[in-house]
């Protein structure tokens, strides 16, 4: 009886350890990954903030381009080319606003908006768990 109590008082200490053992690696496993997703957040977070300042200052800029430019060229050029003009210039404008798309287009694409480590090791985890 005694030497089955002993065994019995063996095994508990184990299996509670092991438990634990098992809960301190899951709870670091969680903060490390937390700890990456708040790192990558910070850097979408500042390549976020960059493409909103670039796409605003290229509005305001082909606003301003828009007016002053088309204004001063139909000033000047009205008598040799007449309604023309505004047609050179409606093309001009249109393919800087293409241009100023497809940059914000390339840093889209770039993924930099978003967490593709954090992204890779949760996966990684679900499949380990799973």
């Amino acid at each position: 009886m005694e030497s089955q109590q002993a065994s019995a008082a063996k095994a508990g200490p184990g299996l509670i350890a092991g438990l634990v053992a098992v809960a301190k690696n899951v709870f670091g496993l969680a903060l490390n990954r937390i700890e990456l997703a708040a790192l990558e957040f910070s850097e979408v977070r500042a390549n976020f903030l960059k493409l909103s300042l670039v796409f605003a200052c290229g509005i305001m800029a082909v606003g301003f381009a828009l007016v002053y430019w088309t204004v001063l060229i139909v000033y000047l050029s009205w008598d040799a080319l007449g309604w023309k003009i505004l047609l050179i210039l409606a093309a001009v404008f249109t393919l800087l606003a293409i241009g100023i798309f497809l940059y914000a287009r390339s840093l889209l694409d770039q993924g930099k908006l978003s967490m593709p480590a954090t992204m890779t090791e949760l996966r990684s985890d679900r499949d380990a768990l799973l």
